[in-house]
């Protein structure tokens, strides 16, 4: 096993900020040994990535909670975001967070053996599920994912006919400009004190570029058009009440997905960030379930649609 670095270089040179919680000891061991591993043995490692305009920090509480369940944890800032150099909100190509993903598992599975949970949220669970639906002719960045936790994913950004129109011409003469991504903080969450904690992040920005936005919708029709042949052990939590993005695209996914890989909650009351609404207990218990099943090697249970 290799230490996990503070920081990784992409291929086109810029430095991306890496985080890593230890799981505790004594939940590692207790876990180990109800599945009859080695003592001190983890179950696998999950890999956390964020959504549009945030950072890695944001989900302290969540890798608390996976850490007290057994599970080291990794995440990163994805480049234009958080302490991670580059453009805030853009990509220099179109591929660019595939490739960065991809070179964060390789240091991620150097660092810790065993199966890997991708738990991405909003842009970032379009991201994971973009790289999990890998096929012929995707590139370099293809690698094997072993599992998936979907949290509210981007599979349909609700853009308007006016918005696609603006999109495919701004794409074609400034596909670096920066905009304002249209999301309001009082969206994200009905807990007012997310609210207020969001706003006063200086690292967290309302930025986003024509070529991110091309690929957050491009990728989200290439998971959609590929989700009735979807091979990858798969939970989707999503909210109900989302603003953000269309929770029909999480259903029109759940649907066309295999019930047998693909694990499906609707959250109805619930806002965007389901791990920091009110209820977030109930969506804990919920992923808790799920992971447990997925380390003993069972079928993840299905839940209900």
């Amino acid at each position: 096993m290799a230490p996990l670095p503070e920081q990784l270089n992409t291929r086109d040179g810029l430095a991306l900020h890496l985080r890593h919680w230890l799981a505790g000891a004594p939940p590692v061991a207790a876990l180990g040994a109800a599945l009859g591993a080695a003592p001190g043995a983890a179950p696998g490692g999950v890999l956390i990535v964020h959504g549009l305009g945030e950072h890695i920090g944001r989900y302290e509480h969540v890798a608390a909670q996976l850490q007290s369940w057994g599970w080291p944890v990794f995440g990163y800032d994805q480049r234009g975001h958080g302490r991670s150099e580059g453009p805030r909100g853009g990509i220099a190509h179109d591929d660019d967070l595939l490739h960065d993903l991809a070179a964060v598992i390789d240091a991620v599975r150097a660092a810790q053996p065993g199966r890997l949970v991708l738990l991405g949220h909003s842009m970032g669970g379009l991201v994971a599920a973009r790289f999990a639906a890998a096929g012929p002719g995707d590139g370099r960045w293809v690698r094997a994912v072993d599992a998936l936790v979907l949290s509210s994913p981007a599979l349909d950004a609700g853009m308007s006919l006016t918005q696609k129109l603006l999109l495919a011409t701004l794409g074609r003469v400034a596909p670096g400009l920066t905009l304002g991504n249209g999301l309001r903080p009082l969206w994200i969450s009905r807990d007012p004190r997310v609210v207020r904690a969001y706003v006063a992040d200086p690292l967290v920005h309302d930025r986003i570029t024509p070529r991110l936005a091309r690929f957050i919708v491009d990728g989200a029709k290439v998971v959609a058009e590929r989700a009735a042949h979807w091979a990858v052990p798969t939970l989707l939590l999503y909210a109900g009440a989302d603003r953000c993005v269309l929770p029909a695209g999480s259903a029109g996914f759940a649907a066309a997905a295999p019930q047998a890989k693909v694990a499906a909650h609707e959250f109805r009351a619930l806002y965007h960030e389901i791990f920091n609404e009110p209820e977030r207990a109930e969506v804990f218990g919920v992923l808790r379930e799920w992971l447990q099943a997925l380390a003993q090697d069972d079928a993840p249970p299905q839940v209900a649609r």
